[in-house]
């Protein structure tokens, strides 16, 4: 007698490398997709060889974070797509919940969880849409977090401890509706790392589709991973991130705006005796002063 077939797929999950807590912690059908962004580390060959992740594609060069999750929401058809960080760990029931989330409403068209850094605390993963006004009191919060404020930990519970309807949500993890992402055209890859999930939140956002944080899924979250192995260019590519953002949604003053606060963080640097931090400020000059 021949065994029941397999359900389909009712998740398609998206990592921009490997994750083992996969297989230890979906409860529903699922689909796999990892894409190795040109790593040294053998992340491709590894991912190869595990039955949670049946599709492996290798790029022969790095092509940016947002284009890598728009390479692994077209490789897979299940209609929920999670995208999840390589450095973050999945808890369980998290994906039932997130799954269930977009399940109860259809105009719901993402929905982040709750992620904690690994010490327990919770990290800031929402916020308001991106200005001058709303990015210094977030950076702020986040500062505040990182410095282990009591007071900025209050407030990053308290933001996160309730289902709430954000202007964004995290990239480390989100799940979205896999018609949402189709209608808007996924990722806007011009963004190779950074501010891709708030742009992408927005333009859902836009669309008529509506943005849930849910504290009912948890993710830990080893944030900053991407800093620290490359400084200088993920702190470039973070300000090129914030232009193009500027010039796509804020317009023209506050763009000039922030590129005058570049230029002068830039110039200032200049001054440094360091040669590699001489380096990165004449490159945030340039990048100041060009056309993203």
């Amino acid at each position: 007698m021949s065994s029941p077939a397999a359900p389909p797929p009712s998740v398609a999950v998206v990592v921009v490398s490997f994750l083992d807590s996969l297989t230890r912690y979906v409860g529903v059908p699922f689909e796999a997709v990892v894409v190795d962004n040109a790593s040294e580390d053998g992340s491709a060959a590894a991912a190869a060889g595990r039955p949670a992740t049946p599709k492996v594609i290798a790029n022969a060069v790095n092509v940016g974070f947002a284009r890598a999750c728009n390479q692994g929401m077209r490789a897979t058809t299940a209609p929920r797509v999670l995208f999840l960080n390589p450095d973050a760990t999945v808890t369980g029931g998290a994906i039932e919940v997130l799954a269930a989330r977009l399940d109860a409403e259809p105009d719901v068209g993402v929905v982040g969880p709750l992620i904690r850094h690994p010490d327990d605390t919770v990290q800031v993963s929402t916020g308001p849409d991106l200005t001058l006004a709303n990015e210094r009191r977030q950076r702020r919060l986040v500062l505040g977090v990182r410095e282990r404020d009591q007071g900025a930990l209050r407030e990053a519970a308290e933001r996160h401890g309730h289902e709430h309807e954000p202007d964004w949500v995290s990239g480390a993890c989100l799940m979205a509706r896999r018609e949402a992402l189709e209608a808007i055209g996924g990722f806007d890859e011009a963004f190779f790392l950074y501010e891709e999930d708030a742009d992408l939140c927005r333009r859902l956002r836009a669309a008529g589709w509506r943005v849930v944080f849910t504290a009912t899924a948890e993710v830990r979250h080893e944030l900053g991973q991407s800093m620290r192995r490359t400084p200088e260019r993920a702190r470039l590519e973070y300000h090129r991130s914030h232009l193009l953002y500027y010039r796509k949604h804020n317009g023209l003053f506050p763009q000039c705006a922030l590129r005058l606060l570049l230029l002068g963080r830039g110039l200032g640097g200049l001054a440094s005796g360091d040669r590699p931090r001489r380096a990165a400020a004449l490159a945030l000059v340039r990048l100041a002063l060009g056309r993203v």
